[in-house]
């Protein structure tokens, strides 16, 4: 067996995946007919989620009796599909400039902006560990600023625009999001190219849709996964809320509470991410799995258009929460905050020095592979506390947007599905690590997502 066999190998076992003769031969999201269904299914559930809610026909509703949502129409479209197709045929040059535009914004932020140099995890192949510029918290200091100061202040930027033109920039999401993933299968076909241990199948759609190659760069520094998961979509997710609230201030006189919550929330989520950048590094998107069309439109397309559902509904369905309301709302947001970022952290300072006088007194299981397992303090709680958290704060998002609209719960509801997902990936990858430590971990505490319930 070849040195770079083995080292696939080895990839392959620490991720969950199993090769034969250097080709993956295990597949998730249920192989190529789940990819293709994916690729196909995603950019008509955003179209779906946003033709439910247009600001001149109205939101789906709930109804007490059957059928038990309504499903507004724009006038003139004869059904669903109707509706659909003249979505799609909303596309216009203009929004494609404006959306390579910000792309091209956000490249020169981070080639531009002084950042930290990082060093990244060892990689399987057993070669250096790459370095990573840090410019993502900077990168939305400065465009917030940019954005608020011209189009609130000077009023010489129309951030309405970009909600007027929803659709459209979504649209021209999709194929920015297609054609960078076109772009990053066929380069990695060159040599010495690094490849995922899940994206070498042989298939060429799902390796398409996985992402076959693990670090692709361009240049020596300019890592395109790193990028493309912290800056355009998280920076552009809070600037499409501001936009939407923009739209509800010019058009209603004010921004109601509801609209400032969300905005607030998830504001802080996202500068939050930005501001711990260094500890996406360390996460399985970065580490093991492939660059292709699954991160690419989820971070170009589903983050800023989907994450920002409820602003949008709030901007089209205006609602001013009572005191009590409100206060329940903040209350959830705080607490689910206070276990994500608090298990995070730990767990954090305790792989990087567990003397740390915030972890020293943390229980914790040897394993064989001469690691430790946390087993105490927010991780004795549950293996995946933070997910719970993460949830609760999804949660607090959708609340301010009352309870007539299935449309702002969509992102909970899914959010659920994935964590759920990702937890089960997680046990089997780490089965697969650990060994009969994992069982031992596992009893130790007992309990995934919910304590004393699953």
């Amino acid at each position: 067996m070849s040195m770079g066999s083995s080292t696939r190998v080895s990839q392959a076992k620490a991720s969950g995946q199993s090769l034969k003769n250097g080709r993956t031969v295990q597949y998730e999201f249920m192989g190529p007919p789940g990819a293709v269904a994916i690729i196909l299914g995603l950019p008509i559930l955003m179209l779906c989620l946003t033709t439910f809610c247009e600001e001149n026909t109205g939101c789906v509703h709930l109804r007490a009796q059957p059928p038990f949502f309504e499903i507004p129409l724009p006038a003139g479209a004869g059904s669903l599909t109707d509706s659909l197709l003249a979505s799609v045929g909303s596309f216009h040059p203009k929004a494609a400039g404006v959306y390579l535009a910000w792309m091209s914004y956000q490249v020169l932020m981070h080639l531009v902006l002084p950042g930290r140099w990082v060093t990244g995890t060892k990689l399987p192949d057993g070669s250096p560990a790459l370095d990573y510029k840090l410019t993502a918290r900077l990168n939305f200091i400065v465009t917030l600023s940019l954005v608020f100061i011209l189009s609130f202040k000077f009023d010489v930027l129309d951030l309405g625009w970009v909600y007027r033109n929803y659709i459209p920039l979504m649209i021209s999401s999709f194929a920015f999001a297609a054609a960078l993933s076109l772009y990053l299968y066929a380069s990695s076909f060159r040599r010495g190219a690094l490849l995922a241990a899940g994206g070498n199948t042989g298939n060429a759609v799902y390796d398409f849709f996985i992402g076959r190659e693990l670090n692709p760069r361009v240049g020596r520094f300019f890592d395109s996964k790193q990028f493309c998961e912290l800056q355009p979509g998280l920076i552009g997710w809070v600037v499409v809320n501001a936009a939407c609230l923009h739209h509800q201030w010019r058009t209603l006189g004010r921004v109601t509470n509801s609209m400032a919550l969300v905005f607030l929330f998830q504001g802080i989520y996202v500068l939050d991410a930005l501001w711990f950048e260094k500890a996406i590094l360390s996460t399985m998107d970065i580490t093991t799995d492939g660059f292709g069309f699954m991160l690419a439109f989820g971070d170009l397309s589903w983050v800023p258009f989907v994450y920002a559902l409820q602003a949008r509904f709030l901007a089209a369905t205006p609602i001013d929460l009572d005191f009590v309301s409100a206060a329940g709302i903040v209350a959830l947001k705080v607490i689910g905050y206070w276990a994500f970022r608090g298990s995070n952290l730990q767990k954090d300072r305790f792989r990087t020095n567990p003397n740390h006088p915030a972890v020293a007194h943390l229980k914790t299981m040897p394993t064989a592979r001469g690691t430790k397992l946390i087993i105490s303090g927010w991780w004795g709680i549950a293996r995946h506390i933070n997910y719970t958290a993460d949830w609760l704060m999804s949660l607090a998002w959708a609340l301010p947007c009352g309870l007539s609209s299935p449309v702002p719960y969509f992102h909970p509801i899914y959010f659920a599905i994935l964590l759920i997902h990702r937890d089960g990936r997680d046990y089997h990858a780490c089965s697969l690590k650990y060994g009969k430590d994992w069982e031992r971990y596992c009893k130790a505490v007992p309990y995934s997502l919910i304590p004393s319930i699953y």
